[in-house]
């Protein structure tokens, strides 16, 4: 059945021109009280959803172009007073250089794209083992390096003055401090979106790792692949966030081929194991050894191989990122695939997701240590649902998008169908014109009443369905339906999450009547309001059962914010 979806996507990731364009006419109409403005406005969404529909590519092309730049690139410890000019003059001896960075973790860095693999392997023949008198080295070599060479840095032992590349988020306070100055709440998350998100050094520097450790285990398996999914790629990462890594034995040539119906063919010997888990397990075990024991730059290493999903969990010193490696986790990959998909059709996802996780962050509601807490996944499902049930609809359902799926999009894993359309230019959206601001609000209403003792979130459907079992909360995982991704939730946590959207839900009601940045006399006052207005510390008490609707009052320091704005907004201020 086809789809009831319009094609009209909105993707403005890397368009900055497009969003300063955009901000310039969102904050004119937002001055427009009349209809006709409205209905420009409308329209200028459109048309820059439009305009962007043809500029977002497949996954796996993104992936495969980060790949080859990462094999064509090498990770160089420096000293602080290195000298650009002489470090980069050194370098091109071995060829052309097509990207360089520094950035800073145990000390500064630099990652180096070179035009071809041939300059790499270049430089790696010039380079030598350290001799050290005291201790002894593992003679394992790979693209990171340490920069020895004395006659590349500046003389006095001043720094450099090297521009190095953001690694971490921005702090909350500075956050707060940089949108409030925004013109419109619209602004205030895309200018959110662009502090958090990952820059593409970061994405670099993750297929970077990735190649390093892929290194180590080729040394087994010559054609394996480890590549980064989750939130390094997805497009709802932010700066900071953990590297997880796939490693993906099933490219390796010789697999399902058809045997000759007669004649002589030949087989590989190999070892055999009772279940795939079993192989699975055994493979971890002895890469992460050789990652513990060889792999320069990797520390803490845990060899995590009873968990549902074997693992191994380590710590990049070099690059600063806590990684996890898993070596069968194929449903994992197809989640990371459906949401780079939503964050694609639809600027206004990745918007409203980055607002909503930074709000559940500095309000405790998500967490990095594992716990009874609400997981960004899960929140992420949480956004994605609510966007299904719009009216019209802003994202179709999973469903409609396994509907417009090709023959090569077909996949069936575990006996689970994994099936979506990959290609953006097949889906069909809706036109909704509902305003980054109008969503968040309604965002925050819509969980402060919703049924979570009753209903259940399902992405697949689009629609509330009755609970199977007993969970607080209870959110359908994509694909192994049978599985409930938020079954780690207490009641307790829930309940906070309910109270702080009723909380929300109000502040954000009357953020909206607020003059957003100055007062009377014209001042800038950076004072917080809207999106940063939420993101202020709030009052929530306890809520003994859900049946307790009535809305918590704002903490006193936020109602002392938003009456001292009115006031320097009345005429006898």
């Amino acid at each position: 059945m086809a789809s009831p979806f319009a094609v009209c996507k909105f993707h403005m990731r890397g368009k900055v021109a497009a969003v300063h364009s955009f901000h310039k006419l969102q904050a004119f109409f937002r001055r427009g009280i009349g209809s006709d403005a409205v209905a420009v406005h409308a329209e200028t969404v459109r048309k820059l959803q439009c305009d962007e529909q043809n500029g977002h590519r497949a996954l796996h092309i993104l992936q495969e172009e980060r790949r080859k730049q990462a094999q064509r690139s090498v990770l160089i410890s420096c000293q602080v007073t290195t000298n650009e000019k002489k470090f980069l003059k050194y370098l091109s001896q071995h060829g052309d250089i097509n990207k360089f960075f520094f950035y800073e973790s145990y000390g500064l860095y630099a990652v180096v794209e070179f035009s071809s693999s041939e300059s790499v392997a270049s430089l790696l023949e010039s380079s030598v083992i350290p001799s050290v008198s005291h201790e002894c080295v593992v003679p394992f070599k790979s693209r990171l390096l340490w920069l020895r060479n004395h006659s590349l840095v500046d003389s006095g032992g001043q720094t450099s003055g090297l521009v190095c590349q953001a690694q971490t988020t921005t702090p909350i306070n500075e956050l707060i401090h940089r949108i409030s100055t925004q013109e419109s709440i619209e602004q205030q998350m895309m200018s959110l979106t662009e502090a958090s998100q990952l820059t593409e050094e970061n994405s670099r520097l993750r297929f970077l790792v990735c190649s390093l450790l892929e290194d180590i285990a080729t040394a087994y398996f010559p054609e394996c692949t480890i590549t980064p999914f989750g939130s390094s790629v997805n497009g709802f990462g932010k700066l900071g966030c953990d590297l997880d890594m796939f490693l993906n034995l099933d490219n390796i040539k010789g697999r399902n081929m058809r045997l000759p119906k007669s004649g002589l063919s030949l087989e590989y010997q190999m070892k055999r194991a009772n279940s795939e888990r079993a192989v699975t397990q055994s493979i971890l075990s002895v890469i992460g050894e050789c990652v513990d024991q060889f792999g320069p730059g990797c520390v803490g290493v845990q060899k995590i191989l009873n968990a549902r999903c074997p693992l191994v969990r380590f710590s990049h010193q070099p690059s600063g990122f806590q990684c996890d490696l898993t070596a069968n986790n194929r449903v994992a990959m197809k989640s990371t695939e459906l949401l780079y998909l939503y964050g694609g059709l639809d600027a206004r996802v990745r918007h409203l997701v980055f607002s909503v996780r930074c709000w559940a962050r500095v309000h405790g509601i998500t967490s990095s240590i594992p716990g009874a807490w609400i997981t960004n996944f899960s929140l992420t499902m949480m956004v994605l649902f609510f966007l299904q049930r719009r009216n019209p609809p802003i994202i179709p359902t999973l469903d409609q998008l396994q509907q417009l799926a090709g023959p090569a999009d077909k996949s069936i894993i575990d006996g689970n169908d994994c099936t979506f359309v990959s290609d953006f230019a097949k889906v069909q959206l809706q036109s909704n014109t509902e305003t980054l601001e109008q969503l968040l609000s309604a965002f925050f209403e819509f969980y402060a009443t919703f049924n979570f003792s009753r209903l259940s979130i399902n992405i697949r459907k689009g629609k509330e369905q009755n609970k199977p079992e007993m969970s607080p909360l209870h959110i359908l995982n994509p694909f192994e339906t049978s599985l409930n991704i938020s079954k780690n939730v207490n009641v307790t946590q829930l309940d906070r999450f309910v109270a702080l959207c009723q909380e929300s839900s109000w502040l954000s009601q009357q953020s909206r009547t607020l003059n957003p940045k100055k007062s009377t006399s014209g001042k800038n006052t950076a004072m917080p309001w809207g999106l940063a207005a939420l993101l202020l510390p709030l009052q929530v008490d306890g809520i003994k059962g859900r049946k307790k609707k009535t809305r918590e009052l704002a903490s006193e320091r936020i109602k002392s914010l938003l009456v001292s704005l009115k006031k320097k907004d009345s005429p006898t201020s």
